[in-house]
C-alpha cells in the first residue's frame, strides 16, 4: 500500500485526528507549530470534531491539558524545547494526577546558546517527570506511536500521560511516505475513552490528585506511579501485538539492526538512528561485525530488553545526542547501570556525544566510533565521553574566534 508524502509534524497531527481526540489546548513554538496549525484548520472546517483552544503559554497549555484529561476528555497537545521547560512544573502535577493524555515533543536544543535545530536535552530533562516516553525514528512511526500511546496511557493498569518525541527539522519538516491507517481499524485498536478515574461513587471515592502532609503517603503515591509505569511494558507488548495484527507494522520497546552476529553494538535513538543503520551497513561491507540497537521506549526503561540485546557483546558504544555538563552523555549512564550486574555484560562500554544542536554526524565519525569500540573491546576497557567534532569544524570555530577578536579590536 503506497503512503502519502507528509512531514513528521503532519503525521503527528494525523495521529491525533485518527485517535479521535476531544480537546486540544495549544501554543505554537518552532519547530512544532505545523502540528497545531493543521489541527486548528481541521477543527475550524469541521473535519475534526474537537475543541481547539489557543492558550497564553505552555504552562497554561499543559495545565488545561491535565484538567481536560481529568474531566474525561481524550486530550492531545504538543510543544518543543523551551516550551517543554516552561511547562515543566505542570508535567509533574499532571503525572501525579494519573490522567491519560498524549504530549508530542518536537526535540530542539535548549538555550543558551540558542538554536532551532535538534538534540535531546529537552526531552531527556523530562524523563523523570512521570510521563512515559516513546521516541520515533520515522514519520510513519510518529503517527503509529501516537495511536499506541493513547492505548497504553488509557489502560487501567497504567493511567499515566505519554510523551511521543520526534526530532525537529530532521523529522518534523522531512517528508516521507506515511500510510494513514483506516479509521475503522483504528477504532478496533483504540476504542472510545472510558475513563476509569470518572467511575467513582460517593461510596468508593477515587483520588485523582492528593495533597499529603508527610512522607508516608507521599512515598506510597509516588511508588504507585512507578509500578504503573512498569506495567506499561506489558501493556506495550499487548498493544504492539494488536497493532501488528491490524496494521502489519511491529514496534518493540527496543529495535535491533544486524545484531545476530555483531561483536560490537552501537546504541542510538530517534531519527539519527537511520544514519546509524547506514553506517552499520558501510562498516559491514568493510568486514566489521557491528550492529545497532535503537532505544524506542525510554520510560519505562526497558532494562530486560536492553540486557538481552547486549549480553555477550565485545563492546557497546552509546551515541548520546545530548550533553549533561559535568557528567557527559545521559543515556550511557543508564545503559551502564543496566548492564552492570549481568555476568555476560560487554567487555567495554564506550560513550560518544554527537549531533548536538542538529550537528551532522559524518560517515568518517561513524568509522572512528566503530574503530574505538573495537579497540576498547579488545582491551576490555571502555572510554569516553568522546565528543564527535571534526578537524574541519574545529578550524571553522578558530576562524570565527579570530573574526570575533578582530571585531573587538576595531572598536
Amino acid at each position: 500500500m503506497a503512503g502519502e508524502m507528509m512531514t513528521g509534524n503532519l503525521a503527528a497531527a494525523w495521529g491525533a485526528r485518527l485517535a479521535g481526540v476531544d480537546y486540544i489546548p495549544a501554543f505554537p513554538i518552532t519547530p512544532q507549530t505545523e502540528i497545531v496549525e493543521a489541527l486548528a484548520e481541521w477543527c475550524d472546517c469541521g473535519a475534526m470534531p474537537a475543541r481547539f483552544v489557543m492558550m497564553d503559554s505552555e504552562h497554561s497549555m499543559m495545565t488545561a491539558a491535565g484538567a481536560g484529561a481529568a474531566a474525561g476528555a481524550r486530550v492531545f497537545t504538543a510543544t518543543s524545547s523551551q516550551g517543554l521547560l516552561y511547562a515543566f512544573e505542570v508535567l509533574y502535577s499532571v503525572a501525579g494526577w494519573r490522567v491519560p493524555l498524549v504530549l508530542v515533543n518536537v526535540s530542539r536544543a535548549l538555550a543558551a546558546p540558542i538554536t532551532l535545530e535538534p538534540d535531546h536535552n529537552d526531552v531527556l530533562a523530562a524523563r523523570d517527570a512521570g510521563f512515559l516516553q516513546i521516541h520515533a525514528e520515522t514519520c510513519q512511526e510518529v503517527l503509529d506511536s501516537i495511536l499506541m500511546a493513547y492505548r497504553i496511557a488509557e489502560d487501567e493498569r497504567v493511567m499515566l500521560p505519554v510523551l511521543v518525541n520526534l526530532d525537529g527539522f530532521y523529522l518534523s519538516f522531512t517528508r516521507e511516505p506515511v500510510i494513514v491507517p483506516d479509521p475503522e481499524k483504528v477504532a478496533a485498536f483504540l476504542p472510545p475513552l472510558r475513563p476509569a478515574h470518572l467511575g467513582f461513587k460517593a461510596s468508593a471515592p477515587h483520588a485523582l490528585g492528593v495533597a499529603v502532609l508527610g512522607g508516608t503517603p507521599y512515598t506510597y503515591f509516588r511508588h504507585q506511579m512507578h509500578l504503573a509505569a512498569m506495567n506499561a511494558l506489558q501493556v506495550h507488548r499487548e498493544a504492539a501485538a494488536d497493532f501488528e495484527r491490524l496494521f502489519g507494522r511491529r514496534y518493540d520497546v527496543v529495535e535491533g539492526y544486524r545484531l545476530d552476529d555483531a561483536d560490537d553494538v552501537l546504541v542510538m535513538s530517534n531519527a539519527f538512528a537511520t544514519k546509524g543503520r547506514a553506517a552499520v551497513d558501510a562498516a559491514r561491507a568493510k568486514g566489521r561485525r557491528v550492529g545497532l540497537l535503537r532505544l524506542r521506549v525510554i520510560r519505562p526503561w526497558p532494562a530486560e530488553a536492553i540486557v538481552t540485546a547486549l549480553r555477550g557483546r565485545r563492546a557497546v558504544g552509546v551515541l548520546d545526542q545530548n550533553l549533561a555538563p559535568g557528567l557527559g552523555g545521559i543515556l550511557v549512564q543508564e545503559i551502564a547501570a543496566t548492564l552492570y550486574h549481568d555476568p555476560a555484560r560487554p567487555k567495554a562500554i564506550c560513550s560518544f556525544i554527537g549531533g548536538l544542536g542538529g550537528k551532522n554526524i559524518h560517515e568518517g565519525e561513524f568509522d572512528a566510533i566503530f574503530a574505538r569500540m573495537e579497540q576498547a573491546g579488545k582491551a576490555g576497557r571502555g572510554e569516553g565521553p568522546v565528543l564527535l567534532y571534526t578537524e574541519a569544524e574545529h578550524r571553522e570555530m578558530e576562524q570565527l574566534q579570530i573574526l570575533a577578536s578582530e571585531s573587538r579590536a576595531d572598536r
